[in-house]
């Protein structure tokens, strides 16, 4: 047992604090030179020691980040190398599997299975994730004939996973495994092997999964893309997964779902006077009114602008009308186009509203930019 070179008591609280700033302990108890000539000042929590002392700390984190980041980038790299003829096996398998898509693992590997399994059902490749143990336990059920099942295992020894194999292969299950063993149990008895094998582990001596995490997340990845190139990207897929999100809004909001209609929209007989003109612009608050005939067929359309120029050509607005001031050729789109086509039109005319219409004629709303504001579809 090593000892204080001293063997006084005061001396074992003095090692305390030189852990703590900085020193290392085990030195000093193994060179009492070293020991004697750190002054008992040296271990004090001083605000110029504790500056310099965090500074060192600093340097240190910083330095281990970049070591783990370092060790991880590596081992995704080497990745690409040890790809193997299996990889585009197991990518035309999830394009022309029939049955279900299930990933099953265990700890650290298990959430990384979810993962994967959210990001291949966000491009229409559906997946679901089955808890090894719990499989064994009764969610066995979950799995049919012919599905495809991904194993994901760094030992590729998993207990839970090794007792799944026998059921797996008496139904005729596809079974792939991503291990970074290819000599364990699991490989050997998978229709195809994916090797997600890393050198080192980033930190925590080995024991804490962080490299090969990494790398099976990335392969997972990969599979996934390389499935889209296979089977053709579509942005209206990707959307109706994910309906929340901002390209969701843009890719499935239609102009009918953010329109005005009825009483709603700013309409005007063609024989309006001004004051009726102002005053219904005014209470629909859009900037713009709708003209419309007898037979409230489409006919034109006012902008607050089209007042102002009125009022600075001093016209006598006692004989103007609606139709002496609307524009007879207002842009007009179908309920079903996407928001985004609204968006689209307005730019090109760098106007803010446009009219809703099945032909030109029949009105059935308007929209105005501030609903494609709110909407997030800008």
């Amino acid at each position: 047992m090593l000892k204080s070179p001293t063997n006084e008591p005061h001396r074992i609280q003095q090692l305390g604090l030189l852990s703590e700033w900085g020193y290392d302990s085990i030195k000093c108890l193994s060179s009492p030179k070293t020991f004697k000539n750190i002054q008992l000042k040296d271990t004090m929590p001083d605000d110029k020691n504790s500056l310099k002392n965090r500074k060192i700390q600093d340097r240190a984190l910083l330095k281990t980040a970049k070591h783990v980041l370092k060790v991880e980038s590596d081992a995704v790299a080497s990745l690409a190398n040890r790809l193997g003829k299996d990889f585009p096996k197991v990518v035309h398998a999830l394009n022309d599997g029939k049955g279900r898509l299930i990933i099953t693992g265990m700890g650290k590997s298990g959430l990384i299975g979810q993962k994967i399994a959210a990001t291949m059902s966000s491009v229409g490749l559906p997946a679901v994730y089955m808890h090894a143990a719990e499989a064994i336990h009764g969610d066995l059920g979950l799995i049919s004939q012919n599905d495809i099942i991904i194993a994901l295992s760094n030992s590729g020894e998993t207990e839970e996973i090794i007792r799944l194999l026998p059921t797996l292969k008496r139904l005729n299950c596809t079974l792939i495994a991503m291990t970074g063993n290819l000599k364990s149990t699991l490989a050997s008895r998978s229709d195809f092997v994916l090797d997600v094998g890393v050198k080192k582990e980033a930190g925590g001596n080995g024991l804490l999964p962080t490299s090969s995490t990494t790398a099976t997340m990335a392969m997972g990845d990969a599979l996934v893309i390389a499935y889209l190139e296979l089977h053709g990207f579509k942005n209206e897929v990707f959307a109706l997964n994910h309906p929340g999100g901002s390209l969701g809004r843009r890719m499935l909001t239609t102009i009918g779902d953010l329109m005005h209609i009825g009483k709603q929209v700013p309409i005007v007989h063609e024989n309006s006077d001004v004051s009726a003109i102002i005053s219904e612009m005014t209470q629909k608050r859009l900037g713009v009114t709708l003209v419309a005939d007898k037979k409230k067929q489409l006919k034109g359309i006012i902008t607050d602008g089209d007042l102002r120029r009125m009022i600075e050509q001093k016209k006598d607005i006692s004989k103007i009308r609606a139709r002496d001031l609307s524009n007879n050729f207002p842009k007009w789109l179908e309920k079903d186009n996407l928001a985004t086509k609204a968006v689209q039109l307005m730019e090109e005319y760098s106007i803010t509203s446009l009219v809703v219409s099945a032909n030109g004629k029949k009105i059935d709303g308007i929209i105005h930019l501030h609903d494609l504001l709110k909407a997030g579809i800008i």
